[in-house]
């Protein structure tokens, strides 16, 4: 059974790591979330699981950015915007505070509470999707900008993977509306691969990869960074099979917005 607090836990601990030893002048390093730093990053965490524990928003007005484009980023830059004047290692400081007063919370809750519907930057889930999808995304975010990569398996990515991976079939059938009978296989990192069929518009898991009208091979990170639709997705993937069917699902692969 997948415990969401504890792989949650340790994506924050991975965070941790890879922050601690960082040097001052990559904190303001440009990352593939527009108009973001590395320490904007960790910021938004800290916000985000603040508020998670009942604390009200910063009182801060942004000024106008350009990055911002709908409420939902406005309502994000808040906090952000707002820690933009501290150092980097106090956003740390803050985000250690800040993470383990909320594992403790997590860890207290009940599978109901869990499996409670919610709104997550993807749609429609629970509680529980929304825990470790977001911050690992966040974390990858990092990792590409100061050119550390790692924390691409494990049981926290496994859970993250396989939630994004549910959006597969919508994509094929609704968003890149694939000829009816194509099959895309997605082969993201050394998971077993994804396959979907279309049939009347409607993508559908495929019973295996046989056939497939267009084949690609994602690395894990990437894949972060595809759904993420980040700025800064490496161009790493290998199609294999219908080259211009592959590249418009590439294209149109980003859920979180």
């Amino acid at each position: 059974m997948i415990d969401s607090a504890e792989n949650l836990a340790i994506v924050w601990a991975s965070i941790d790591r890879l922050c601690s030893a960082l040097p001052a002048g990559q904190w303001d390093l440009p990352t593939g979330c527009l108009g973001w730093t590395v320490k904007d990053q960790l910021s938004h965490l800290v916000d985000y699981e603040a508020r998670a524990l009942g604390r009200p928003a910063p009182r801060h007005e942004p000024g106008p950015l350009p990055h911002v484009r709908n409420e939902m980023g406005r309502a994000n830059e808040v906090g952000v915007d707002a820690r933009r004047a501290m150092s980097g290692t106090a956003v740390l400081d803050e985000f250690r505070q800040v993470t383990a007063e909320r594992l403790a919370q997590l860890r207290r809750m009940t599978p109901d509470d869990l499996a409670a519907q919610t709104v997550t930057p993807a749609g429609p889930g629970t509680v529980a999707d929304l825990l470790v999808m977001d911050s690992w995304s966040h974390e990858q975010d990092i990792r590409r900008a100061v050119g550390c990569p790692g924390h691409t398996e494990g049981p926290a990515v496994e859970e993250a993977v396989a939630y994004f991976s549910r959006f597969l079939p919508y994509l094929a059938g609704k968003r890149v509306a694939a000829p009816d009978g194509a099959k895309v296989v997605f082969r993201i990192g050394a998971w077993p691969p994804v396959a979907v069929e279309v049939a009347g518009g409607r993508g559908r898991l495929a019973a295996g990869p046989g056939d497939a009208t267009v084949d690609l091979a994602v690395q894990v990170a990437t894949f972060a960074a595809l759904v993420g639709g980040r700025a800064d997705v490496p161009a790493d993937t290998v199609i294999s099979g219908d080259q211009r069917l592959g590249r418009r699902v590439l294209e149109s692969m980003a859920f979180l917005p």
